[in-house]
């Protein structure tokens, strides 16, 4: 019942009208070179089940402005070894923007992973429902295909390269302005770093394109990752 409600709202949110001219710019994109910062937590409520609560900053003009910050929480639904559904409610901030100060977002989280040896290949699809203040609400679709490569270094927590390619697609009606369906895209590397079990910091490199009516544009970013892991102990945790 819980994806069927987040699923329905964000369908409900793409109109059938034409998409109004003259729209402000969508408030999270990039200027310049940026840095980002995302903590994320993860407690485990049984053997397949989990509480996801993230917090993120992001910075731009050469990562002098704090343009952006959110946090978002949802229940992880571990469905098989090789899936895993996150429903989730985010609100986003956007400081000193002069046509949209916020943002409820809902999302469905959709991932897909196997493992091949040191190979970890996995797919990402978010299905997202978005309501700023003072637009038009609408709906984006982002697939994220990408890779993870455990190397092969004689340690007992190995760091894993990370690499991916995210493509976002807005079907229908647009709340901002954009050059296409197609509104952006981000290529990351980076380097997952296990500090113990349970902690992990991850730095990465970014490459954010974003489709504007102008043409596209594109942004460095470089962003610190970390990661906390509670484990319960009826799964034999602390």
């Amino acid at each position: 019942m819980i994806v069927l409600a987040v699923v329905c709202c964000c369908v409900l949110v793409v109109p059938a009208s034409a998409q109004q001219q003259q729209l402000p710019e969508d408030p999270e994109d990039e200027k310049r070179l940026g840095l980002w910062l995302d903590q994320g937590i993860s407690a485990d409520l049984s053997t397949n089940k989990s509480l996801e609560v993230e917090f993120h900053e992001r910075f731009d003009e050469g990562a002098s402005n704090l343009y952006e910050y959110f946090v978002q929480s949802g229940l992880a639904f571990r469905l098989r070894p090789w899936l895993t559904l996150i429903p989730i409610y985010r609100y986003q901030r956007f400081p000193g923007n002069p046509t949209t100060a916020y943002e409820n977002r809902l999302l469905l989280n959709l991932a897909v992973s196997t493992s091949r040896g040191p190979w970890r290949p996995n797919l990402r699809t978010l299905i997202e429902g978005r309501f700023p203040d003072n637009r038009t609400a609408s709906a984006r679709l982002r697939f994220r295909p990408g890779v993870d490569y455990t190397l092969p270094l004689r340690m007992t927590l190995r760091p894993v390269l990370v690499v991916s390619n995210e493509f976002f697609i807005v079907p229908g009606t647009n709340s901002f302005s954009a050059g296409g369906t197609f509104t952006q895209n981000r290529f990351q590397v980076g380097v997952r770093l296990p500090i113990t079990d349970s902690f992990s910091v991850r730095p990465y490199y970014m490459l954010q394109s974003v489709n504007l009516p102008i043409g596209w544009e594109t942004n460095e970013i470089v962003g610190i990752s970390m990661g906390v892991k509670v484990r319960s102990r009826s799964t034999g945790g602390f």
